[in-house]
């Protein structure tokens, strides 16, 4: 098992639960109005006057055979509009109940 955290511009969270949906991800916790800034490009994400818009997060737990397929249509989603923000990090499940 695997988790995989992504985190978006608020803008992508409907593509980003369809995505889940798509590749068969029923689980899932949604963070709302989070804070933050991209490590390489994009713009921050504070909700402030100057930097106006938020980001989101979804982790979820699946099995290893769909995570190739989650990340291969995350990053398609971030080559649409790179600016927003929008990235996927993957873990090792070692035990669940």
């Amino acid at each position: 098992m695997k988790s995989v955290f992504i985190t978006f511009d608020i803008s992508h969270k409907e593509a980003v639960i369809d995505i889940l949906t798509h590749n068969n991800c029923r689980g899932f916790s949604f963070f709302d109005h989070m804070q933050g800034r991209g490590s390489v490009s994009g713009e921050p994400h504070y909700g402030t006057h100057a930097w106006p818009s938020m980001c989101g997060s979804i982790i979820t737990v699946v099995e290893d055979k769909h995570v190739d397929n989650i990340l291969k249509d995350i990053k398609a989603l971030d080559e649409d509009s790179p600016q927003l923000g929008l990235r996927a990090f993957v873990w090792s499940i070692e035990k669940s109940y």
